[in-house]
């Protein structure tokens, strides 16, 4: 996993258990509250989320730094906001 200082993360969210679209949702409120050069971590579980969250950042204009599957079976995603 690639890894980064806590501080340099400003958000982080777990939603492992829940289901698409509400992971993706909560990624998209956060991405847009946070300020250029923040970064937002998300750890999500629903597969059906992937390709959501792909679109998410794009269209928010962020840069994915990160997105691993994770060893208990959810996925990690760390974005920059632009």
């Amino acid at each position: 996993m690639f890894k980064f200082s806590t501080l340099m993360i400003s958000q982080s969210i777990d939603a492992r258990g829940l289901n698409c679209p509400i992971p993706v949702m909560k990624a998209k409120n956060d991405i847009t509250a946070l300020i250029a050069s923040q970064m937002l971590e998300v750890f999500l579980s629903d597969p059906a989320s992937l390709r959501d969250m792909d679109a998410m950042y794009r269209s928010t204009r962020s840069i994915l730094l990160s997105s691993e599957d994770q060893t208990d079976g959810s996925f990690y995603f760390l974005i920059e906001t632009k």
